[in-house]
């Protein structure tokens, strides 16, 4: 089996006018830390899956997690799509800049 890695980036904008709305926030980004996305910029988040189907089977994980309050994008692509995006201003972060040395190693 040919396998055709794929990201899936995560936009969101969620208010955090309240200390409450702070605290979700937090949250929302710690789950997405801990389960193996990537800081590309402020608000904006990826993981690498091993492919279509293994990064369709995680929508609905992500789905019951989210905020109900604020705006929350995914957009689905594959890797070699992901490897042309152009940085205009500045540079990689210091994650993408780890994930860029180390293989995808698959279990």
């Amino acid at each position: 089996m040919i396998y055709k890695f794929m990201r899936l980036i995560v936009f969101f904008d969620l208010p955090m006018n309240s200390k409450k709305e702070v605290k979700i926030y937090a949250r929302f980004r710690k789950w997405l830390i801990e389960n193996g996305y990537i800081m590309m910029q402020y608000s904006v988040y990826s993981k690498i899956f091993s492919n279509r189907d293994a990064c369709v089977k995680h929508i609905p994980i992500l789905k019951r997690i989210v905020p109900k309050q604020g705006q929350i994008r995914i957009m689905m692509i594959t890797e070699k799509q992901y490897a042309g995006i152009e940085i205009i201003v500045g540079g990689m972060s210091n994650q993408e800049k780890l994930i860029s040395v180390e293989p995808f190693v698959s279990l």
